[in-house]
């Protein structure tokens, strides 16, 4: 079998049309060459980055938010999540998305590492993050923001992840890496 390599897959940006932009995202297309001399389109959402928190805390159970999600017409179980701020660190942002949409604030936030939720169409990256040693407080939920705050033991969260329950990509990320980095002890 003969498979194609090629020594160079950069596809190079010929024009840019700015279609859309909204208060949280932007769409453009350009027009590419592709590695073989032919040109193609590429339709892009333009998305600042975000993150995510597994708090857990002494009895090994995660604060999960429950919350309706327009795009798919249902109320989704997930993660504390949520955009970047400008000029924010992804742990500043954790850790100021924890305590807005939980109250929690942790004594200890552990990077999980980050992921590229899409990267067909969608700049966004996300960070993910785990959060213990957690401090409960008040939520301060963002305006038109509207989600309820749920406790699951980790081994259940991730038995719903694993038996696809859990559908949120960060969220079962995030689980599937705090599972690997349990059992390193």
């Amino acid at each position: 079998m003969a498979v194609k390599q090629f020594d160079d897959l950069t596809e190079r940006r010929l024009s840019r049309e700015d279609i859309f932009k909204g208060r949280v995202f932007g769409v453009h297309v350009d027009k590419v060459r592709l590695p073989d001399g032919r040109s193609s389109t590429r339709e892009v959402i333009d998305h600042c980055d975000g993150v995510a928190v597994l708090a857990l805390d002494q009895e090994n159970r995660v604060y999960l938010v429950r919350q309706y999600r327009y795009v798919f017409s249902r109320v989704m179980l997930e993660l504390p999540a949520g955009k970047l701020e400008p000029g924010e660190t992804p742990a500043e942002g954790a850790a100021r998305e924890l305590k807005e949409e939980t109250g929690i604030e942790p004594e200890v936030l552990f990077p999980l590492g980050r992921f590229i939720p899409s990267c067909g169409c969608f700049s966004e990256t996300l960070h993910l993050f785990m959060a213990r040693d957690l401090k409960l407080g008040d939520q301060h939920l963002d305006a038109g923001e509207f989600l309820n705050v749920e406790l699951l033991p980790f081994d259940e969260l991730y038995h719903r992840c694993m038996d696809g329950e859990i559908e949120d990509s960060k969220t079962i990320i995030a689980v599937l890496k705090a599972k690997e980095l349990m059992q390193r002890g």
